[in-house]
């Protein structure tokens, strides 16, 4: 018997995508999947949507929302779809973004096949030309990672990875459910940016992952976006450092001061809490630089 994946889709007014994103699971063409529609206060008409949906497909789709039409945030969201599911494996999918149809199938089979580790994750496509525009096209580009593909990873190296470059993040996984509840899901206390991050913080350093080289998802780039928003309100860094923080004293409730994702954090932590210190070190290692390049300019012109 196949195992059943849930689906776990969190909205906050997304009628302009989500039922694009709904159509993107219905065309599985793995078959034993449920949808969870998780609405976390929306206002618009995606909360009609994504109960019609729910109507429609009785035995695969299910509406949720919290007490009162609250919103909670999203890792609230998350765990409120976590807490309803009755998957083996769990993947999620945002509602402005789509899977690939064979994305489903293909990640189950990593998981079969591989019973030592807890998540499979592939390579995420930036997905700008879905708006048709000829000057988007040439904008797409599909996310890379500085490690071996198509094998299991050991913990805590994806991690470190990430912590080191956020374009490597993990954006596409699917979960095994046991995994899920060992690492106690989402955070709660993040209710936006660096939410997903902190989720696959705890489960990277608990589980080997498999990186696939296959891209299954495509993540919508818009001025609505979650992410864009905080680049242009100018909330990212403080969200970095929050979930640095955040991650520096889940390392240290887990006896783990002495590793190497410790000394990785406290460098990242740096610049925010000696800005001063970091201003000079930047200085002095930039100058070192712009002299190294003179001397070799220099050099080579005296050798012409």
């Amino acid at each position: 018997m196949q195992p059943l994946v849930s689906i776990i889709t969190i909205f906050l007014n997304a009628e302009d995508y989500i039922e694009e994103a709904i159509a993107s699971a219905i065309a599985q063409s793995y078959d034993v999947w449920e949808l969870l529609l998780v609405d976390d206060g929306s206002t618009d008409s995606s909360s009609k949507i994504a109960r019609d949906y729910s109507d429609r497909y009785p035995e695969k789709i299910r509406y949720l929302e919290h007490p009162g039409h609250k919103n909670c945030g999203m890792s609230a969201s998350r765990n409120l779809g976590i807490q309803h599911a009755r998957g083996d494996y769990i993947a999620f999918l945002d509602a402005d973004d789509v899977y690939l149809p064979d994305k489903i199938a293909q990640q189950v089979a990593i998981l079969e096949s591989h019973p030592e580790v807890g998540l499979v994750c592939g390579r995420t496509k930036w997905w700008y030309s879905w708006t048709g525009n000829e000057s988007d096209r040439s904008r797409d580009f599909l996310q890379k990672y500085a490690l071996p593909l198509n094998t299991a990873i050991s913990p805590p190296t994806i991690l470190i990875l990430f912590l080191k470059d956020e374009w490597a993040s993990l954006c596409d996984v699917m979960v095994r459910r046991q995994a899920v509840e060992t690492v106690n899901g989402y955070e709660t206390s993040f209710r936006g940016m660096y939410e997903d991050q902190a989720f696959h913080a705890k489960l990277c350093l608990k589980y080997p992952t498999f990186v696939s080289s296959q891209c299954w998802y495509l993540y919508r780039q818009h001025s609505q976006a979650c992410t864009t928003d905080s680049h242009v309100s100018g909330k990212t860094l403080a969200a970095r450092q929050m979930f640095l923080t955040w991650l520096e004293d889940y390392l240290s409730k887990s006896g783990l001061q002495q590793s190497e994702v410790w000394r990785v954090v406290q460098q990242q932590l740096f610049p925010y809490r000696h800005p001063h210190l970091h201003r000079l070190w930047l200085k002095w290692r930039f100058g070192i630089v712009w002299r190294g390049q003179k001397i070799w300019e220099k050099f080579k012109i005296t050798n012409e």
